[in-house]
């Protein structure tokens, strides 16, 4: 399918006063020195999805420092189906900055960020994200989350009313409460939507290993064997979805003493973990070393830009913060040509130009220095 975006404007965003951007169906290329802006600009591509962009961030944070009307992105969507337009910000439309952000789809109002979802799927790699197998389980989850999102816009939603009904049960715990039908109600919608989100995780990993599975034994990033830890997944394995919410519901509702006392909700999705392994190897991922991590992370983003192409009939947008320079020559070079594979418009930032040699012809190169944003025309 052809989908690709031909222009990107931002106002008030992080160091960008006024930035307007054409881009071509090719790559984008942007390079300068740290702090010149390159990320912020992909952050501002990756608020065309739900959640708050490749940083996580406060909308209030990613206003521009002395702007006082918030901060607005903008982009132009080419598809088959004709031009999109779609617009997000924190109130630059409205006179005042807001804790949450507008969303338009041809200049009407979105009801939430999953309507982007119809026209185009956003995939990072940033640097925060290599100490994602040695980090702390909730960044995996995340990680993971992301992925079924890319896939299944509805996972967003389940995640986001599981979280909230376990704050209220929590809540429940830290006021001393003891009505029983308010717990029932709350653990039954927790079952639920637990049982939801993790058949959700384990179907993206089954897919996920399968396609890896079928990746060539000289493959520049190693293949990865993906598994989760969690008491639902792993009765998924065994038992009717039907059975292990009931069961999962019964947990709760048997373990409120102990999670009266722990003072939160200890046993569910929110503790699951994504387990993954060096398959060549057969080594731990967690225990591999720096620059295997970093292309067995390249590996399974690329599985899942894949993944997502072939299930969803677009292929993802893909935003590659300073990924070049932890890779040789050679892994580099099959990075540019696997992207180009699967059909990818991808996004790309450097400090040095010399990183992308060979993507002449693919992409175009772009010098961003001070928040300004220049075409490098460079050979």
């Amino acid at each position: 399918m052809k989908l690709f975006l031909s222009s990107l404007q931002v106002a008030d965003f992080r160091n960008h006063t006024a930035t307007k951007i054409p881009f071509g169906p090719n790559h984008a290329v942007f390079t300068g020195e740290n702090g010149a802006g390159k990320t912020n600009i992909l952050e501002a591509i990756s608020l065309l999805s739900p959640g708050r962009g490749l940083r996580r961030a406060n909308y209030a944070d990613m206003v521009r420092s002395g702007a006082s009307n918030g901060f607005a992105v903008h982009a132009d969507l080419v598809t088959e189906d004709g031009d999109i337009s779609l617009g997000t910000g924190n109130g630059a439309d409205c006179g005042g900055m807001e804790a949450t952000r507008k969303l338009r789809v041809n200049g009407a109002a979105a009801k939430g960020a999953d309507a982007f979802l119809e026209y185009l799927r956003v995939v990072w790699i940033t640097p925060q994200m290599d100490g994602l197998f040695t980090g702390p389980s909730a960044d995996r989850r995340r990680f993971i989350d992301r992925l079924v999102l890319a896939i299944d816009p509805a996972h967003g939603a389940r995640v986001l009313d599981y979280e909230k009904s376990m704050r209220a049960r929590n809540r429940l715990f830290e006021d001393g409460k003891q009505d029983a039908a308010w717990f029932n109600a709350i653990e039954a919608q927790m079952a639920g939507l637990g049982v939801a989100i993790a058949a959700a995780r384990a179907e993206i990993i089954s897919l996920l290993n399968g396609l890896m599975e079928h990746l060539p034994e000289e493959s520049p990033f190693p293949r990865a064997d993906l598994k989760l830890e969690g008491a639902l997944e792993q009765q998924l394995a065994s038992m009717t979805a039907v059975d292990i919410e009931e069961r999962y519901r019964s947990s709760l509702s048997g373990n409120r003493a102990i999670d009266r006392h722990a003072g939160r909700t200890l046993e569910g999705p929110h503790r699951s973990d994504l387990i993954v392994q060096h398959q060549p190897k057969q080594m731990d991922a967690a225990h591999s070393s720096t620059g295997e991590q970093k292309a067995l992370l390249i590996g399974i983003i690329l599985s899942h830009a894949r993944l997502v192409a072939k299930m969803t009939g677009m292929p993802p947008i893909l935003l590659l913060d300073e990924v070049a320079a932890h890779l040789d020559k050679g892994r580099r070079q099959a990075l540019f040509s696997i992207i180009d594979d699967i059909g990818s418009q991808a996004f790309m930032t450097g400090t040095d130009r010399a990183l992308f040699d060979g993507l002449e012809g693919r992409a175009m190169f772009f010098a961003v220095s001070h928040g300004v944003v220049t075409r490098d025309e460079t050979n």
